[in-house]
Order: C-alpha cells, then sequence, then structure tokens
C-alpha cells in the first residue's frame, strides 16, 4: 500500500453517515445519555439562539467506552462534517466544539447537531434552534357569510420568517363583558386564518386579536374591533349565463342568479361584472350594475370571444351603514359576439367616391358614440333610453342632410324643380 494513503478502514472512518437518518434526529429524538449503547451526552442539551449567535458545545463520554478518546470523535450538522478546526481536545473524555455567527435553521424542527465515534457511529444528538422571536402580527380582517360564523386571516409580521415553529392563536371577545375565546379551526383559507363556525352575537362588538409565539418570545398584534352585521359577505352570485342580443355584433347580455345567502337576510346587494377578451389578461370592469340581475355590455368587438365575471356586496343588513365585502368573483363565463357582416377595407367592398352621396358624416358620429359605449358598458334603464333618443337624433339629422345637400324624395324632387319650360 502506497505511503500515506489512507487504508480502507480509515477512509470508512471518515465517510459521513447516511443523511436521512440524521435529519429524523429531531423529530424522533436525539440518542441522550445512558440511552443503550450510547456513552456520551451533548451540552448544553437542545439550546435556542438568536441569529447571529455563537454556540459552545461539548460532547463527553461516561464511563471507559473500550478504545474510544476524545481525539476519536467528531461533530456534524445536519448530515454533513463539520471541519476539525472548530475543535478541539479539552481532555482525554471531552471534544468541545465552537460554532460562530449562526444563521437561522434549515428546518423548524431544530437542526441535528450530533457527536460521532471514530467509526462514524453515533454516540449522541442535540436539536440546535437558531432564529428569531415573532414579529407583531398584523393586517386582520375578517368577513361572515350567514352572520353566525366568523373568519379571519392575517399576516405574521413585517419580515415573517422566524426560522422556528411560531404557534399563532387568533382570540375574540365580547367587546365589555365576557372571557377571552380561542378559535381552533385553522388554515381554513390559508396558512394564516382561522374560523369561527357558530355562537357568535350579533349587535354588538368583538374584539379580535392574534397571539405569536416560539422559543425565543411572543407578540400580540393590535386589537380589531368589529361587529358580525359589518362584515357580511355572500359566495359569488351562482349561474352566470351570457348570451347574444339578437344579431348585435357589439353587445352581449348577462344574467345571474342572486346569491342563496340573500334570501335569508334582510339586506340588498350590488354588483360588479369585469370581462376581458379571450387573448388578454386586462380585465374592464363596470361599476354601475347596482342591484340589477343583468346587464348588457356594449361596445364589443365584432366575432370575439369574451370571459364574464360577476361578484357581490351586501349592504344594509338590519340597518348596518357599512358598505359590506365583496365576494369572490364568479366563475369566467364565455361568448362570443356575432361576425360582422359589413365588409371591411380592403374587403372587396368599394368606398363612396367624394362627389357621392354618401352616410359619411353618420359613420362618424357612430363610431364617437360607440366609442363612448366602450368606456360605459350601459346596464340601466336610462341608458337604454339615452340610446334610443341617440337613434332618434340621428335619424333627423340625417334627413336634414340629405335635405341640406339636395338629396330628396322622388316626389318631392320633382316638385322642387318647378314646372318645365
Amino acid at each position: 500500500m502506497p505511503a500515506g494513503r489512507p487504508g480502507p478502514a480509515a477512509q470508512s472512518a471518515r465517510r459521513p453517515p447516511p443523511l436521512l437518518p440524521l435529519l429524523l434526529l429531531c423529530v424522533l429524538g436525539v440518542p441522550r445519555a445512558g440511552s443503550g449503547a450510547h456513552t456520551a451526552v451533548i451540552s448544553p442539551q437542545d439550546p435556542t439562539l438568536l441569529i447571529g449567535s455563537s454556540l459552545q458545545a461539548t460532547c463527553s463520554l461516561h464511563g471507559d467506552p473500550p478504545g474510544t478518546t476524545a481525539e476519536g470523535l467528531y461533530w456534524t450538522l445536519n448530515g454533513r462534517r463539520l471541519p476539525p478546526e472548530l475543535s478541539r481536545v479539552l481532555n482525554a473524555s471531552t471534544l468541545a466544539l465552537v460554532l460562530a455567527n449562526l444563521n437561522g435553521s434549515r428546518q423548524q424542527s431544530g437542526d441535528n447537531l450530533v457527536c460521532h465515534a471514530r467509526d462514524g457511529s453515533i454516540l449522541a444528538g442535540s436539536c440546535l434552534y437558531v432564529g428569531l422571536p415573532p414579529e407583531k402580527p398584523f393586517n386582520i380582517s375578517c368577513w361572515s357569510k350567514n352572520m353566525k360564523d366568523l373568519t379571519c386571516r392575517w399576516t405574521p409580521g413585517a419580515h415573517g420568517e422566524t426560522f422556528l415553529h411560531t404557534n399563532y392563536s387568533l382570540k375574540y371577545k365580547l367587546r365589555w363583558y365576557g372571557q377571552d375565546n380561542t378559535c381552533e379551526e385553522y388554515h381554513t383559507v390559508g396558512p394564516h386564518s382561522c374560523h369561527i363556525p357558530k355562537d357568535l352575537a350579533l349587535f354588538t362588538p368583538y374584539e379580535i386579536w392574534v397571539e405569536a409565539t416560539n422559543r425565543l418570545g411572543s407578540a400580540r398584534s393590535d386589537v380589531l374591533t368589529l361587529d358580525i352585521l359589518d362584515v357580511v359577505t355572500t359566495d359569488p352570485p351562482p349561474d352566470v349565463h351570457v348570451s347574444r342580443v339578437g344579431g348585435l355584433e357589439d353587445q352581449l347580455s348577462v344574467r345571474w342568479v342572486s346569491p342563496p345567502a340573500l334570501k335569508d337576510f334582510l339586506f340588498q346587494a350590488k354588483y360588479q361584472i369585469r370581462y376581458r377578451v379571450e387573448d388578454s389578461v386586462d380585465w374592464k370592469v363596470v361599476d354601475d350594475v347596482s342591484n340589477q340581475t343583468s346587464c348588457r355590455l356594449a361596445g364589443l368587438k365584432p366575432g370575439t370571444v369574451y370571459f364574464v365575471q360577476v361578484r357581490c356586496n351586501p349592504f344594509g343588513i338590519y340597518g348596518s351603514k357599512k358598505a359590506g365585502i365583496w365576494s369572490e368573483w364568479s366563475h369566467p363565463t364565455a361568448a362570443s359576439t356575432p361576425r360582422s357582416e359589413r365588409p371591411g377595407p380592403g374587403g372587396g367592398a368599394c368606398e363612396p367616391r367624394g362627389g357621392e352621396p354618401s352616410s359619411g358624416p353618420v359613420r362618424r358620429e357612430l363610431k364617437q358614440f360607440l366609442g363612448w359605449l366602450k368606456k360605459h358598458a350601459y346596464c340601466s334603464n336610462l341608458s337604454f333610453r339615452l340610446y334610443d333618443q341617440w337613434r332618434a337624433w340621428m335619424q333627423k339629422s340625417h334627413k336634414t342632410r340629405n335635405q341640406d345637400e339636395g338629396i330628396l324624395p322622388s316626389g318631392r324632387r320633382g316638385a322642387a324643380r318647378g314646372p318645365a319650360r
């Protein structure tokens, strides 16, 4: 065997143990002194430290294990062997370790710090927790879908990550009396949320807050005060139908059904519609739908597929002055406008010549009105009346223009020329 090259036994001794068993140590339990064949102990055991701190640990052998001394021991952290320069032998049975400027733990259950014998066997282990205390939770928002329940969610903190397992508890109580209650159904609408299913009082305010705790401390949010009647929302409107309006190539009709919850409560609702073309991600929102359950979208592109959604906002619940909370958008419903049958430029049709009578001014005015409609989808009776008035005005204007230009009906044309000489 060449000089200087370690033999197979030495290579085997330096080979780190499999990673998976080590990663499970802090989950299933690390070896402790006096447990079976393990004859060492790590001190301190399961320390919790702030990020940036330093750790001084020792691995001490117990008794006089045959063939084992501190000079043959080594350390691993999360399955990786630590450089020997980080360790030093204190005496024949104790190996010390110094780790400076620690980063946050790689796993919330703790990092695995393990002391090994020369042959790689595990002598002792410790869970190392390095992280930050929790920050003050904020941005608490709550809503109720049936005036009997309440769902709340919050933001864990400005930075969020603590690198340690952090427990969040939603607390609530009646504002002027009653004891603190703790929400029990967590993660209902996300990682930082909780649902209170029943036994809530109406016509009286609640105080709601969130408490966060971990190994390094605790924090409490500001108190949110609310009345259940002021935070009612609904499911999205069901049965949204989108259809063509006869042969009108620039319009679609939208109809929907009020959410079932509206039938059980003494309040109204207002709606919003949004729509987009098939190959776009930009939505256009129609705000002036009021409390109707139908709307006609105008100023659309002919022969185009549109996706339409509707959402609901209840208000005036038992006299509440608050506006309510918008529901989620309904599932997208698709429909297409009819294709235009009028030949456009380049389609083989002849454009009117300058000296011939034409409807050019009318077309320009029509384009102006359609341009207005593109910005204002009409969803009220007032808009329909306005549209009818505009059409009547256009017909009258067209007739007057024809008279001024000498374009008269055949009967009146002969009378206008007078008797023939």
